[in-house]
């Protein structure tokens, strides 16, 4: 029997289809779930104190866009007043409103980007999965030592701490030098989220591809999915973060407004394999679509559906799968995903066909003490029950 031409496409083999507009029962979600989730989101941007000052949330399933709403501000303060523990507005006319358009800081949403960049030389052959990074790397000396792999790299495995203050360091060799350097603390093999691995797994497949991370990311996946928002900053109309200041924060930078939040990707330029991308929620639901369609958009293809199922498979190549913390009732059948330090997060499922993208400007003017993702959990679950609605 040959295959149905909705296989096909589902394999790749024809032209996945493109985003379009419509309504929640074209989608085949439930109206009314996805009119609690919008007024959930505007609710959380608005008063004294809010969540965030801004927010913007697409969702959608199969190629119909059901939801694509913006709520509070992109730019609301001008400063901290530590003194006084409190935001220092800006007047009315000189707030920036939040639209749907509005750029942000992915923060470790660039993760996912660097993995699908690394998931791309699997299938090409250039990059073994469970090569040790020694063999592309042998100058990272500790890495080398103690038989890292790429694996290990992929899945938060090899045992090296959550990060390193790159900030700190006089120049790029005294950063290179502490990378270099730098053995696990933890037993590898055993889960522990870091920074350093995506750091790592820059420097492999820039030293792999001859080509810089951005290039990478710009040549493999934004330029074909036609993602013209998304890119390395800087990024003057993004969604302002933080007003960046010790003792709160890891280095005295004042308001920041397009530039990266991150201070290891700031100290390293911007461009890292952690943070450093912005981009805005609808460039977020071609990426989340592609990914669902087995790696095609349109006529482009990032990726082969063998592939993709790779980056699915338990327990996810840079993906985090099934966390009900910030997906929600979206955990529990392979939902993949992840969140960002600024505020921002996405997650789609396949299980569903549906995705849901959450960007929010929760730092600004300055990181909450205890992050708060009961918004992005309680979002998940109003999209997971627009399908169980219909």
């Amino acid at each position: 029997m040959g295959e149905r031409a909705d296989e096909r496409e589902g394999r790749g083999l024809l032209s996945a289809p493109r985003l379009r507009h419509g309504t929640p029962e074209r989608a085949g979600l439930d109206a009314a779930e996805l009119r609690h989730l919008v007024r959930e989101v505007r609710a959380r941007t608005a008063g004294d104190r809010p969540w965030a000052a801004g927010a913007v949330v697409v969702a959608g399933r199969g190629p119909v866009l059901a939801v694509r709403e913006a709520a509070g501000w992109a730019v609301r303060y001008t400063a901290y007043d530590e003194a006084t523990d409190t935001p220092v507005e800006l007047p009315p006319a000189a707030r920036v409103p939040m639209t749907v358009d509005t750029p942000f800081d992915l923060a470790s949403l660039t993760k996912l980007f660097t993995s699908v960049a690394a998931v791309q030389q699997l299938e090409r052959g250039t990059l073994g999965i469970d090569a040790r990074v020694g063999a592309y790397l042998p100058d990272f000396t500790a890495a080398a030592r103690h038989g890292i792999t790429v694996r290990q790299l992929l899945t938060h495995t090899s045992g090296l701490r959550p990060e390193l203050p790159l900030y700190d360091c006089a120049d790029d060799a005294e950063r290179l030098d502490l990378l270099r350097a730098e053995q696990p603390i933890g037993v590898p093999g055993t889960y522990c989220y870091s920074d350093l691995n995506m750091l790592l797994l820059q420097y492999v497949l820039e030293r792999i591809t001859g080509r810089t991370l951005d290039v990478l990311v710009r040549d493999g996946i934004t330029r074909p999915l036609g993602m013209t928002a998304t890119g390395f900053g800087p990024c003057p109309g993004a969604a302002a973060t933080e007003d960046q200041r010790r003792p709160w924060a890891k280095a005295d930078r004042g308001m920041l407004r397009g530039e990266v939040h991150d201070e290891n990707a700031w100290a390293l330029g911007g461009v890292a394999g952690h943070a450093g991308l912005f981009s805005t929620a609808p460039d977020l639901a071609v990426f989340c679509r592609t990914l669902l369609a087995g790696g095609s958009y349109g006529p482009a293809r990032i990726l082969g559906p063998d592939f993709v199922d790779l980056l699915f498979t338990p327990p996810g190549l840079g993906f985090a799968l099934d966390q009900p913390w910030f997906m929600g009732e979206l955990a529990g059948r392979g939902a993949a995903g992840h969140t960002g330090f600024t505020g921002t997060s996405l997650v789609l499922d396949r299980a569903t066909d549906t995705y849901l993208i959450l960007l929010a400007n929760t730092v600004h003017p300055r990181r909450p003490a205890r992050p708060d993702s009961t918004p992005r959990a309680t979002a998940g679950t109003r999209v997971a029950r627009s399908v169980r609605g219909m």
